[in-house]
């Protein structure tokens, strides 16, 4: 059985077919829509094997225009906007059966040695990632065994995903909850050496838990849902170079829940406290 972790730099190997033309595969799942993070991953991939290599990504705002239908391939194509001496922007359109469903646009900044530094520590001090249980161990403590459609999601699962916060099975231990979540993750197994790759890996992850925050006040955050909840947009800004194949936490809060959307922004940090990259999403939610 494929590692899931080489599956997914498998998935964000695009097939080039033209000049600034990309195609992605998208996996059959049972899922009702593409997932989001997947797209963004791949889109970024397509923008950055557009450039010369020597400029990192720092910064990426995307929208989700519709929803993406799984086991049908998306085609990415790059806008070559600007090639300046110290930044590279691309625009990605990702198109599926000749309609757009979500569009990219990516900068990319030569390094370079900065004046000054600073930055703000995480929230909280947080236990280490290996005093804490999977997800799945969770789960199957709570119900005694994983469902069977869960039990294969796990296995394919590319991230280890770790709770900082025990997960509520209640109504009643919802009840008061702050609109606030942590959890520690990393690649199941390693990635290669491409930091490109993992900055696309990252992207993946960084749209898997981030509304959380956002239900946390309202519902459980497995089980039965009330809300269907799809991402609206989605920006993130590189301030470190990092590796997606080792932990890093994703402290995460929802300031805001208005008119049907809730806004959930996140800060990204190594194990040693440094903050590597930041993220803002909004998504939207239903009653079902």
């Amino acid at each position: 059985m494929t590692n899931p972790a080489e599956s997914l730099v498998a998935l964000l190997d695009l097939e080039q077919i033209e000049v600034n033309i990309f195609r992605g595969r998208s996996p059959e799942e049972s899922l009702q829509r593409v997932f989001g993070g997947q797209v963004a991953g791949q889109a970024l991939v397509a923008a950055g094997r557009t450039t010369d290599g020597d400029r990192p990504v720092h910064s990426l705002h995307a929208y989700f225009l519709r929803p993406g239908r799984p086991g049908v391939p998306i085609v990415y194509q790059v806008e070559r906007d600007r090639d300046g001496r110290s930044f590279t922007t691309r625009r990605v359109t990702a198109v599926q059966q000749g309609r757009t469903i979500f569009t990219l646009t990516a900068s990319f900044h030569k390094p370079e040695q900065g004046s000054f530094e600073h930055q703000l520590p995480p929230a909280r001090k947080v236990p280490d990632p290996e005093s804490l249980p999977t997800v799945a161990d969770e789960v199957r403590e709570h119900l005694g065994e994983l469902p069977e459609q869960l039990e294969r999601m796990a296995r394919r699962q590319p991230f280890d995903i770790r709770y900082v916060d025990r997960l509520r099975w209640s109504p009643e231990e919802v009840e008061g909850a702050e609109p606030r979540s942590a959890v520690w993750m990393r690649a199941v197994g390693p990635l290669g050496d491409d930091p490109l790759v993992h900055t696309c890996a990252l992207t993946y992850a960084s749209d898997m838990t981030l509304l959380d925050a956002v239900r946390i006040p309202v519902e459980p955050l497995w089980g039965p849902r009330g809300f269907d909840m799809a991402s609206l947009d989605h920006a993130m800004w590189f301030h470190r170079p990092f590796r997606a194949d080792e932990w890093f936490l994703y402290d995460q809060e929802s300031p805001i829940a208005t008119g049907g959307r809730g806004l959930a922004r996140g800060r990204i940090y190594d194990t040693e406290g440094r903050m590597l990259v930041s993220v803002v999403q909004e998504g939207l939610f239903r009653s079902l």
